[in-house]
């Protein structure tokens, strides 16, 4: 069993740890890079605008997938009746669909991530409270413009769903 973390102090500085005596001076530099490298990484892994713009970003994407995913199922051309003119106006069309679909999953995970992390930032926790607080002030800022009472709906609506996808996770995660 081992001590509890915390209960003795390190025996080296942080990046000052002893390293295997074989290492060349080349492996010793490439090690000491990669810390370097590693500790910003995990920096800006941790900021919110970092976070904000990678939901952005991947949600554009899963957004685009969706839309070609259901493009795919709603082409009505029979075999042998298009032309290359009707392809290229098909092509054209998904690829504004996909744009559309994408733009607007980015602007929903940005807004859900960005408002997540700024609450768990500001409350200093990471518990189920923050997804669920971020899932109402992001539907009730999605909802805003048809009025309070669709703002409040959307904002509950969001709420639940965040919840029930956070539960689910956190179910599956801590399932041994």
């Amino acid at each position: 069993m081992s001590p509890p973390p915390g209960l003795f102090p390190p025996l080296f500085p942080e990046g000052r740890e002893p390293l295997p005596p074989d290492w060349t001076d080349e492996e010793r530099q490439n090690y000491a890079t990669n810390q370097k490298v590693s500790k910003y990484f995990g920096f800006a892994m941790e900021s919110c605008v970092t976070k904000t713009v990678m939901a952005g970003v991947v949600g554009t994407g899963v957004g685009a997938a969706f839309s070609l995913m259901g493009a795919t199922f709603s082409y009505e051309a029979a075999y042998g009746t298009h032309t290359q003119q009707t392809t290229k106006a098909w092509f054209r069309d998904q690829g504004q669909k996909m744009w559309r679909t994408g733009r607007s999953f980015g602007k929903v995970g940005a807004l859900y991530s960005g408002t997540e992390c700024v609450i768990e930032s500001y409350r200093a926790k990471n518990d189920i409270y923050n997804p669920i607080a971020a899932g109402f002030l992001s539907g009730a800022i999605l909802a805003r413009n048809s009025g309070p009472t669709a703002a409040l709906g959307g904002g509950v609506a969001f709420a639940i769903f965040s919840a029930g996808i956070e539960l689910f996770l956190h179910r599956e995660t801590h399932e041994d």
